[in-house]
């Protein structure tokens, strides 16, 4: 559809812009040659290069119709084929000289040759140059999301090793000294053996609880998982909604999306009376944008503890923003948009 109306609307354009300044121009001529040198527009992401010859062709043919404004299609071809080939920039510049050429020998508006040929090769060159910012825009993104998975990766190491080390350890001692006391005492008395084993139960709960978080920390989770936050979440006085759903996303960027709408949930729940809340995911070509807003009471003013400033500092990374603080009439909503 969108090819279609491409094609179409920048053919009416032709005919438009003619008419205004030829009236008597044929029309079904008129039409019949706008089409045409617009037709190949649909192939220019395909079949660049051979979009680009058929356009300046039919662009020459047409030149003879007195105020016709063809060419600029054949100059937006042939930047479309420096664009999507750009490994074939020799053959396009080629096809722009002989187009730019023709077009001045047939439209008797020869310039000095150094006009031409400065002409010709400067329209590839402009589709050149927009394909190597695009693709420098998006090598600078790729750096950035992998700096950023590798901080974080080498964050979650840190703590996973710091917890096991420390907190790992000082379970598994508990656990092995009440073990080893429950064994001397044979079960005698019966309440010291029925506390050793509390100990024990409660250790070993801990210890499992220490594993999983772990394996959280290992950053696996993303927005997929937020159907089952909100479900832990929801209770009989309080309704959790989700609106939207998001596209496949790079790991870093969706553990960070995920871990945003975590927060702002937890903050939600445990800071308000909130009894709506409603989680928004919207997402394009560019960005990744999470709301969670409530209509509960809270404080009136933002104090950045430790679970905004972590989002905050989850968002900035990859160089997003997110916006935190109460909404006009009641409630907070909590906004955060990430480059996708």
């Amino acid at each position: 559809m969108k090819i279609v109306l491409l094609v179409v609307g920048t053919a009416a354009l032709l005919v438009g812009f003619t008419r205004w300044e030829n009236p008597e121009t044929d029309l079904p001529m008129l039409a019949a040659i706008s089409l045409a040198v617009c037709l190949p527009l649909a192939l220019r992401k395909r079949l660049p290069l051979t979009a680009a010859i058929l356009a300046s062709g039919i662009s020459l043919l047409g030149s003879v119709i007195p105020g016709w404004p063809g060419r600029l299609v054949a100059m937006a071809a042939l930047c479309c084929a420096a664009y999507y080939r750009p490994l074939r920039l020799s053959s396009v510049v080629a096809v722009s000289l002989v187009w730019v050429i023709g077009y001045g020998i047939l439209s008797s508006k020869m310039g000095p040759a150094a006009d031409l040929i400065v002409l010709g090769v400067a329209l590839p060159v402009v589709g050149y140059a927009l394909r190597l910012q695009r693709d420098r825009a998006g090598q600078t993104v790729r750096l950035r999301l992998a700096e950023a998975d590798r901080v974080a990766a080498e964050d979650r190491a840190r703590l996973a090793r710091e917890v096991h080390d420390s907190v790992g350890h000082h379970l598994t001692a508990i656990r092995l000294q009440a073990m080893a006391a429950r064994r001397a005492l044979g079960g005698t008395p019966e309440l010291a053996d029925r506390v050793l084993g509390t100990i024990d139960d409660l250790s070993s709960s801990a210890l499992s609880e220490v594993r999983a978080l772990l394996t959280t920390s290992r950053g696996d989770t993303g927005l997929a998982e937020v159907g089952g936050l909100v479900r832990r979440l929801s209770t009989v006085d309080r309704r959790i909604t989700v609106r939207g759903t998001a596209a496949p996303l790079s790991p870093v960027v969706d553990h960070a999306a995920y871990r945003v709408v975590q927060e702002a949930l937890t903050n939600a729940v445990r800071h308000t009376d909130a009894t709506e809340i409603d989680v928004c995911l919207r997402h394009d070509r560019h960005a990744i944008e999470v709301t969670v807003t409530d209509n509960g009471t809270g404080v009136a003013q933002v104090v950045e503890g430790h679970g905004i400033r972590g989002m905050r500092e989850r968002v900035h990374v990859l160089g997003g923003t997110l916006s935190v603080g109460p909404r006009p009439r009641h409630g907070w909503s909590v906004r955060a948009t990430i480059p996708a």
